[in-house]
């Protein structure tokens, strides 16, 4: 075992979530339930520190009972007499605090457990610049940084941590929209600084907050894009839990994504067991990150059926619905074998994928009413949708191996961002010989109308 004296133990968690659906009467506890648990654990286990991978909030402006809960569950458990072991050796202007330090060394706070976080694109700063973290900031509860004056230009400096003989180099990039950030990547304009002095004797630890799943060929960060000399890249932003460290594309650091810690989409991701994990790391720079699975989270339980193969006549409504009425049954069963004799259950999220090719779809809200004191979700079990009725032509080895070569060029290519958005269909408009604008910049109008759509600030465009 390593020495304790020198090795890290941080609890790793990101996508919390607070106060999603929070006026829910049903659900509208589950994201600060199972956030308590994730405290409580970091408690029992002594931890040195939290790091947090964003989106602590899902609204980018909290209402004030998300905000009051959530300070005062890092009152409750993150204050204390219990001695922080790991000190600051860079320096701490680079940190979103006014006052100079972490909460931990301010002499008028007893800090317990230090909480580092980075924001995530739902609670990013927005308006005034300002976001939901830097009110915690700000009230020395949440240590905030990873936060980028200049988007197109970005420079990020590590907060130097040691712990004994064991050093980490923290970096952390908040998010940054992800076509934005690729195209900054792209321009080579993202710099991750490293110490100047003994920098092979540092572990470097990133933790970000962008697309990992390649939704379309702009609109993620692919991993061969961060630096080589990363040792370990705490990725938020996914929900779905893969907690246990994979290599990275390029073989270079080991990627955890602890996925979300609450279940904000009915999809397969977020059905899988969550976790959050401690990650521990020791003078030698080995490490290896525990799971811990959460026991507040809301049961989920997906499953799929095709009404073509359960010999049902399509004429026959009522049978239908009593084949489909069977399924959820048997699903709210086997929720609640597993739940044994758990003290308060609580009622599961169902979701039950139909393909009714060849059957008329039953309404949805309507078949829910029959679960409505049985699960949590009645107007969301079913999904009905249809196989594709044409097949994509397979492609030939060489036109394969040609579109490979344009996505690697394109990733060493910049190329404009063609994902379209509000700004886009503005420029688009104001090019028209007909339709300059007179008053506005049309550079400030484009961030005004973001920030107004995306942001809900609704006093972008008065500003």
């Amino acid at each position: 075992d390593a020495d304790p004296t020198n090795t890290f133990n941080i609890l790793v968690a990101t996508d919390n979530h607070l106060g999603y659906l929070e006026r829910d009467p049903i659900r509208g506890n589950d994201s600060f339930a199972t956030f308590e648990e994730i405290l409580q654990k970091a408690k029992m286990l002594e931890v040195d520190m939290i790091l947090l991978g964003g989106d602590l909030f899902h609204d980018n402006k909290p209402s004030r009972g998300t905000i009051y809960r959530t300070m005062e569950l890092f009152r409750k458990y993150c204050m204390g007499d219990r001695a922080v072991n790991i000190e600051i050796l860079s320096d701490q202007s680079h940190l979103h605090t006014r006052f100079g330090c972490v909460n931990f060394e301010d002499p008028n706070y007893n800090i317990e457990i230090p909480v580092f976080s980075i924001h995530g694109n739902h609670d990013d700063p927005a308006g005034e610049g300002l976001a939901a973290l830097d009110i915690l900031s700000v009230a020395n509860l949440v240590n905030y940084f990873g936060k980028s004056d200049n988007i197109d230009d970005v420079t990020v400096y590590p907060i130097l941590l040691r712990k004994g003989q064991t050093k980490i180099a923290l970096y952390g990039l908040g998010n940054i929209r992800d076509e934005r950030l690729y195209r900054t990547f792209q321009q080579k304009k993202v710099k991750l600084m490293r110490p100047i002095e003994d920098r092979d004797s540092w572990w470097n630890l990133l933790v970000l907050h962008q697309n990992r799943a390649a939704h379309s060929p702009k609109n993620h960060i692919h991993e061969c894009m961060l630096d080589n000399f990363l040792d370990f890249v705490l990725w938020g932003h996914e929900h779905e839990c893969l907690i246990d460290p994979q290599v990275s594309a390029i073989g270079k650091y080991y990627i955890t994504q602890p996925g979300s810690s609450v279940a904000t989409s009915l999809s397969e991701g977020e059905s899988k067991k969550k976790h959050v994990g401690l990650l521990k790391v020791d003078s030698t720079q080995s490490f290896k990150v525990v799971p811990i699975p959460l026991d507040t989270v809301r049961p989920f339980l997906m499953q799929a059926v095709e009404l073509a193969t359960a010999d049902l006549d399509p004429n026959d409504e009522e049978a239908v619905i009593e084949y489909l009425v069977n399924e959820v049954n048997a699903m709210i069963a086997k929720v609640e074998d597993e739940q044994g004799d758990r003290p308060n259950p609580m009622k599961p999220l169902i979701r039950l994928k139909v393909e009714y090719t060849g059957y008329a779809p039953c309404n949805p809200q309507r078949f829910g009413q029959r679960f409505v004191d049985r699960v949590a979700n009645p107007n969301e079990i079913l999904l009905f949708h249809r196989k594709r009725v044409q097949a994509a032509p397979k492609r030939s080895k060489e036109s394969t191996d040609q579109l490979e070569k344009d996505l690697l060029m394109r990733a060493l290519r910049p190329d404009p961002i063609d994902t379209v958005k509000i700004e886009d269909l503005i420029s688009s408009f104001l090019n028209e010989p007909k339709s300059t604008l007179e008053i506005f910049p049309e550079a400030e109008m484009n961030d005004a109308l973001h920030l107004y759509v995306e942001k809900d600030e609704k006093h972008a465009i008065t500003k």
